[in-house]
């Protein structure tokens, strides 16, 4: 199709086609990877079965984040953006329409004539909720703002580890700093900021470990994650973790500098940039017959390290933060930039 279809996204013959691949799996939950509108998930629900769920994108992204989330504040961050981005959805059913409490008679007086519909009143307490949220996060990023007030008149340089999502950023804060935060190989592991102090040859810093970006993260998460992120526009020095074995991992860190630049408008602050994972990097050995050019595939780890030390003027490292490979590189590399900084 050239353009998706108004009703269902999908065209007729795919959403018969989904219907029944839905009832020989048995499954219970269709995601889209685009946007649904509310009157989609309605349409495409009814289409396919009223037992499978639909959601979209965002929504699955909004579950992880809730799944994950440990701190009272990450799960406030959490409920405001679910609630944002559900409550433009909430449709209503069959009797969940019919009136509330109507008029009893017409000499009735201070009532809302025809009754209140479930719908506006679910509308209504989900607005309510969503100020009571974003009144407690004002006061949670006071705080955070208190503390950064008292960083900033320490004069020590903050660090800031940013990433895409996966690529290692916690296993790295876990070993230079010994943090003991959750470390796991799945998307979103860490949701909440974590601030600890480093010292390397007697020179202190602060390393801030972030939540990670993500291909079209939603506005409401950005929105809601804005005290977090705020830890990142007050770095003195980013260090950019990127997952080397992952087969896009050049799009992934596209996708961070393009969200570190509209989110945080930190594209001019000092940055290194950290390969981690080389114990899972691979590529495959190009036969010396095959004449046709080098894929992405094909360019080993070596020549990954000469093009980018060229390109970032020594402002880049390989390593492994789960073997331990090359750590003390880094730390020296860590220990050259900070200094550079504490000096200035």
């Amino acid at each position: 199709r050239e353009t998706p279809d108004v009703r269902t996204v999908l065209g007729k013959g795919k959403m018969t086609e989904l219907s029944q691949l839905c009832e020989t799996l048995g499954a219970e939950l269709v995601v889209f990877y685009g946007e649904l509108s509310p009157s989609q998930i309605k349409s495409i629900e009814d289409d396919i079965s009223s037992e499978v769920s639909v959601i979209d994108r965002s929504m699955l992204i909004l579950d992880i984040f809730a799944d994950h989330a440990r701190t009272s504040e990450g799960r406030l961050q959490v409920e405001l953006a679910q609630l944002k981005y559900t409550s433009p959805r909430l449709v209503g059913r069959g009797k969940e329409l019919s009136r509330q409490g109507g008029a009893a008679s017409s000499g009735s007086v201070g009532t809302r004539g025809p009754g209140e519909t479930k719908l506006e009143i679910d509308r209504r307490r989900i607005k309510e909720k969503i100020a009571s949220l974003e009144e407690e996060l004002r006061k949670v990023e006071q705080n955070r703002m208190v503390m950064r007030r008292q960083r900033d008149k320490s004069g020590i340089v903050k660090c800031g580890i940013v990433g895409y999502t996966n690529a290692g950023k916690s296993t790295l804060l876990n070993y230079l700093t010994g943090a003991g935060i959750l470390a796991e190989n799945k998307l979103f592991a860490t949701l909440d900021t974590t601030v600890r102090k480093v010292i390397i040859d007697n020179l202190p810093f602060l390393l801030t470990d972030t939540v990670g970006f993500i291909r079209k993260l939603p506005t409401h998460l950005v929105e809601s994650f804005k005290s977090t992120l705020d830890e990142v526009r007050d770095a003195d020095l980013l260090v950019h973790v990127v997952d080397i074995s992952h087969p896009s991992f050049e799009e992934q860190i596209e996708i961070v500098n393009q969200t570190l630049h509209e989110v945080c408008n930190s594209s001019n602050k000092p940055m290194i940039i950290v390969f981690n994972k080389i114990d899972a990097f691979s590529y495959v050995e190009k036969d010396p017959d095959d004449l046709s050019p080098k894929t992405k595939k094909n360019i080993s780890l070596d020549e990954l390290k000469e093009t980018w030390m060229a390109r970032m003027n020594e402002n880049c490292i390989f390593i492994s933060a789960k073997e331990k490979n090359n750590i003390e590189e880094l730390k020296k590399l860590l220990y050259e930039r900070v200094k550079e900084i504490h000096v200035t």
